[in-house]
């Protein structure tokens, strides 16, 4: 912001300044909160999930922690406190549509009917994944729980937005760098059945729908292209099955990309010219044809030199049209 000459909040004038093509709306939760504080933590109160501060040489994150449902029973899951789609505004959802009427308006974001992730934040990556692996009674319903929250909260924000929303966001993070998170086969018992309501939801409003997927996941894809997914977002090119070629060549008119600029490249450790180089060896790849939306594979990290960060939006204005 200080590089642009903005002011240090000035969030929107940042996003005008770049050249950022979306503005999300969405329902400020409205209701008490459901879970206490913690000392030393930072406690969501909405979902519960602990998290604590973890600093690093060139600034600090919020790691999740402590996991609250690790191990827990039925019980524990049905007394978890979840919020009710009630205690949600919807009242300024049209307004904020039409305020933003010019930009590519979505509904969601990166967290939208995830699983996996949001499933590890309370009760830990190795129990996620070994309750999904065994059919664990007590977190699937936890999953189950917050999926039916979030569809109604979707449902309601659609409604209220009266034709004014362009697209929804949704999420799966599938794959380490080197190969899927989960089998084929898991996803299709576990993930598919849940991310379908999500897709029928938009469907029934006639809004295309772009999945959030890090890492290797492209062995997803024939399957999200079947259920009606339209554009597949985040695409970090170095991981397996991944890269700009690859997904153009496989993938290309019938799914929209969104991301294939690396947050662990040239932007983090390059110099100008490499990111520029990097940026216009992924344009000419993916721009045929259109179906390509130029961004970042993930949100930008606090070791990327801002000249770097700049260099990146403005070869995608020089370059990234016709």
């Amino acid at each position: 912001m200080a590089h642009l000459g903005l002011e240090p909040n000035d969030g929107a004038g940042l996003l005008k300044a770049l050249g950022v093509d979306f503005r999300g709306v969405g329902a400020p939760y409205t209701g008490p909160r459901l879970h206490a504080e913690v000392p030393d933590r930072h406690v969501d109160p909405i979902w519960g999930h602990h998290c604590r501060w973890v600093e690093h040489e060139s600034g600090g994150y919020w790691d999740y922690c402590d996991f609250p449902l690790k191990g827990a029973s039925p019980e524990t899951v049905a007394a978890w406190p979840v919020p009710s789609p009630d205690d949600f505004d919807y009242s300024h959802i049209a307004e904020a549509c039409a305020d933003n009427a010019e930009y590519g308006v979505y509904v969601g974001g990166a967290g939208l009917g995830d699983i996996i992730n949001s499933t590890g934040f309370v009760a830990g990556m190795e129990d996620t994944l070994v309750a999904l692996a065994l059919d664990d009674e007590a977190i699937l319903a936890h999953i189950d729980r917050r999926l039916g929250v979030l569809i109604e909260v979707t449902r309601r924000t659609l409604e209220a937005a009266k034709g004014g929303v362009d697209f929804v966001w949704m999420g799966e993070d599938l794959g380490t760098q080197k190969s899927p998170m989960i089998s084929l086969e898991m996803f299709r018992r576990h993930i598919r059945p849940r991310h379908q309501k999500f897709i029928d939801l938009a469907k029934s409003f006639d809004l295309p729908v772009m999945i959030h997927t890090c890492g290797s996941s492209s062995w997803a894809y024939e399957d999200y292209i079947e259920m009606g997914m339209d554009a597949v977002d985040t695409l970090q090119p170095e991981a397996t099955d991944m890269s700009p070629k690859h997904l153009k060549d496989r993938f290309g008119g019938r799914l929209a990309f969104h991301g294939c600029i690396s947050t662990a490249g040239p932007v983090a450790y390059g110099t100008v010219d490499d990111v520029i180089a990097d940026c216009r060896a992924t344009l000419d790849t993916m721009m045929p044809g259109g179906g390509y939306m130029f961004a970042p594979t993930h949100a930008l990290q606090d070791n990327s030199p801002t000249e770097n960060v700049v260099a990146m939006y403005e070869c995608a204005k020089q370059y990234g049209t016709y």
